[in-house]
């Protein structure tokens, strides 16, 4: 922490010393929101009814409702935070507590939900470098991949799922087996030779992965502890998760059954893989509307004012949550040092992992245009590399 104080820029909004400066640039964004919904307006956009007709919609949210969401929300990030705390404890021994570690998680699913770039999840690793003293970066994003084992799972089983239900699917997709049993046969071959492609590809990135941050990941080495402390919490949280969308679902009368969760889910995920906005808005209520509209015939305004409340009342409680937790554990001026600088710290991460990538692809092409290899004659390492260049939200499984 002794580096907080040689960055006095990072404590501060902006990064502007001048408190009057400061002032007029938050006065200057407030005037250019403004600006714009009065111009969308002009343009027959009508922003203003939009926002009472939502404002309308969350408050017809009964409280009963709204309280159960809460409190599972915050449930899912105990025992995601928990889970952290099962790999953590086991990689830095006698260095670990509990209430830290959650904190940083929640700061940065909190983070997540209003800043681009996966910055709430580099934050959290840094944040766990910070607070335990043997930690590293590479300890902490090996952590990461152990604590998102279960996830990946889960996140399969999903679109497994969907990809099952939808009538016809193979039909759809492989047309009759009996008619064309050449080309079935040809379709599954390709399929397992490049389940065996990907599968080299990866394994030869894990352990290049193992090999600098091994530490992080110890608990992998001990089956038991691992599904007892690790997997046990995670899919503890992913059921609150599912628990959330069931109880938002129903305050909006929406039917609440397996299928309909398993779609907002999967479509919620996707939601998050392709959007680059912060918290995904907008694709996410595209998204969910789509699926709700295609698996129970929800009209597509009832699911985008279900969609829209659940993120607003959950990102709205999730940032209280993790500054209520900040405060707590490590105080006000302390928490607000630690954050700030975490913040900054990934900002700077996320612009080196840009540029190392663009590096990388940079120097696999010169090595490509000079070796006489086409554009599609790729190596292992290349798709590795770009197979890693890209780092999940922290907490994109509460979408």
């Amino acid at each position: 922490m002794s580096e907080i104080a040689a960055h006095p820029s990072a404590v501060v909004p902006f990064h502007d010393p001048s408190r009057r400066r400061r002032l007029v640039k938050v006065g200057g964004w407030l005037v250019g929101i403004v600006l714009v919904v009065i111009v969308l307006n002009l343009l027959g956009v009508d922003v203003v009814g939009w926002l009472q007709d939502l404002w309308n919609e969350i408050k017809d949210v009964p409280p009963g409702y709204m309280v159960a969401g809460v409190f599972f929300q915050s449930g899912q990030t105990l025992l995601a935070g928990l889970s952290y705390y099962g790999i953590l404890r086991a990689a830095y021994p006698g260095q670990v507590d509990f209430w830290p570690i959650v904190t940083a998680y929640a700061v940065g699913v909190a983070m997540n939900n209003f800043l681009p770039a996966n910055i709430g999840t580099f934050a959290t690793l840094v944040m766990f470098a910070a607070i335990i003293p043997g930690a590293t970066f590479p300890g902490s994003l090996a952590a990461y991949l152990v604590q998102k084992i279960f996830f990946t799972i889960a996140g399969t089983f999903v679109y497994l799922y969907l990809f099952l239900s939808v009538p016809g699917s193979f039909n759809e997709s492989l047309g009759n087996i009996s008619e064309d049993p050449l080309r079935t046969i040809l379709i599954a071959a390709g399929g397992g030779f490049l389940i065996v492609i990907l599968s080299r590809i990866f394994w030869k990135q894990l352990k290049k992965l193992w090999a600098k941050a091994k530490q992080g990941g110890v608990i992998l080495s001990r089956p038991k502890e691992y599904l007892t402390h690790a997997f046990l919490p995670s899919f503890l949280s992913w059921l609150c998760k599912l628990a959330v969308i069931g109880i938002f679902l129903a305050a909006f009368t929406i039917p609440v059954t397996f299928e309909s969760v398993m779609w907002v889910t999967g479509s919620g995920s996707l939601a998050n893989v392709v959007s680059v906005t912060p918290g995904a808005v907008g694709i996410t209520q595209a998204t969910n509307a789509l699926a709700l509209d295609s698996c129970c015939d929800v009209a597509k305004s009832t699911a985008v004012d279900y969609s829209t409340a659940q993120q607003l009342i959950t990102t709205a409680w999730n940032v209280l949550f993790a500054t209520v937790l900040v405060v707590s554990v490590f105080g006000w001026r302390g928490g607000k040092q630690l954050v700030t600088q975490s913040y900054a710290d990934a900002k700077v991460k996320v612009a080196e992992q840009k540029e190392q990538h663009a590096e990388k692809k940079a120097a696999k092409r010169a090595e490509r245009e000079a070796s006489g290899r086409g554009r599609f004659q790729r190596g292992p390492d290349d798709a590795a590399e770009e197979a890693s260049s890209s780092l999940p939200r922290e907490g994109e499984h509460d979408a």
